[in-house]
């Protein structure tokens, strides 16, 4: 950004997920049975309430580097009645590491944060301690730049990846070792 000030609209016109795949991301919980949630970058915190929505019993933890979008997120979340999301706000790369030692396992982790390849892989890194076969992790804007396009390869190639899906705007990754080793390249 070239400002440090930035309208609402723009965020969500930028920054917010479209609405076919929040609803994907919504069904694939559903479908898996996913309740342990974890999405890097709130943003205004729109994807977040559809992952939260997926199941009463799910927990969704969002962590979001700006307090001021952070609070917008909280608002919208209170507004709509949504109680099962909790906000972290802070830098990812103290906060993340810090909710890890928190929790058991990830079922579903979205990362739509810091899009560079470096702390992409890290965070990748880091959640990849606590997925399970059945786990899932989304990559948001893999084809953003080349540094996504790298890391999205590099991800995608990790031993304990079984099936990844490329539906150009995210990738998914499935770790469950019945599924047969490919990747697979999907217009959604």
């Amino acid at each position: 950004m070239k400002t440090s000030s930035r309208k609402i609209s723009d965020i969500a016109r930028i920054s917010t997920t479209p609405e076919k795949y929040s609803r994907l991301y919504s069904r694939i919980l559903r479908h898996y049975n996913c309740t342990d949630i974890l999405e890097l970058g709130t943003s205004l915190g729109i994807n977040a309430m559809y992952l939260a929505k997926a199941h009463d019993a799910g927990r969704v933890t969002t962590i979001e580097g700006s307090n001021e979008t952070a609070s917008i997120a909280k608002q919208l979340f209170d507004d709509n009645g949504i109680k099962n999301i909790e906000v972290i706000q802070g830098n990812i790369d103290q906060e993340l590491p810090r909710f890890l030692d928190s929790i058991e396992k990830i079922d579903f982790a979205f990362i739509d944060a810091n899009h560079r390849f470096e702390p992409t892989i890290r965070y990748v890194e880091l959640i990849l301690k606590k997925i399970h076969m059945n786990s899932i992790l989304v990559l948001d804007d893999i084809h953003y730049s080349s540094e996504m396009e790298r890391a999205w390869n590099v991800v995608q190639s990790h031993t304990e990846v079984y099936t990844s899906v490329d539906l150009y705007r995210c990738g998914l990754i499935f770790f469950n070792p019945s599924l047969t080793k490919q990747n697979a390249v999907l217009q959604f």
